[in-house]
């Protein structure tokens, strides 16, 4: 319990950091920070997604149903099979199986 109450507050930290951009006073200055924070984030984004990424295929490696590791990071269970196979987004881009295919005939050719 103690360490999960540990995890929620470093995300809030984080979320509290970006909450105070959103509120700083002086346009000027709030835009800088803003840049600079967005010029980061893409690496920032991708290095913490790999790092959830190997933690869902370590879990997986060790047996762990995916119930139980959505159950962990508070995401669905379809979510964790899309971080372990490496997808992000809404999955429209995603390449589909044969017959699911976008304008795939309903029937067998005649």
């Amino acid at each position: 319990m103690a360490e999960e109450e540990a995890l929620e507050e470093e995300a809030r930290r984080v979320i509290d950091a970006l909450e105070a951009l959103e509120q700083m006073e002086d346009p000027a200055a709030q835009a800088r920070a803003i840049s600079r924070v967005l010029r980061d984030q893409p690496a920032r984004t991708k290095k913490l997604k790999q790092i959830r990424q190997d933690y869902v295929r370590q879990q997986r490696a060790a047996k762990v149903s995916y119930r139980k590791i959505a159950q962990a990071l508070g995401v669905s269970a379809g979510t964790v099979q899309d971080i372990e196979r490496g997808y992000s987004g809404s999955g429209r881009d995603r390449k589909r199986k044969l017959g699911e295919q976008q304008g795939a005939p309903d029937e067998p050719p005649a």
